[in-house]
């Protein structure tokens, strides 16, 4: 079953910000979307069997904070 998890990641200005936090989001295991909104600075992702854990640290890997 699909899930969704957002997420408020301060920090993000621009198109390299949106395609790290894409990148190191889509490599988590059952990931199969991530949607940037760099106007709100929310992350949306979603996929089957997320892992906050592994989402946020995901995040934070590629620099950013996750609230």
């Amino acid at each position: 079953m699909a899930e969704t998890m957002t997420y408020t990641v301060s920090g993000m200005t621009c198109e390299h910000c949106t395609r790290a936090v894409s990148g190191e989001l889509g490599a988590v295991r059952g990931v199969a979307g991530v949607d940037v909104d760099l106007d709100t600075k929310l992350v949306t992702v979603t996929g089957d069997g997320l892992d906050d854990e592994a989402l946020r640290a995901a995040i934070e890997e590629a620099g950013y904070e996750a609230s």
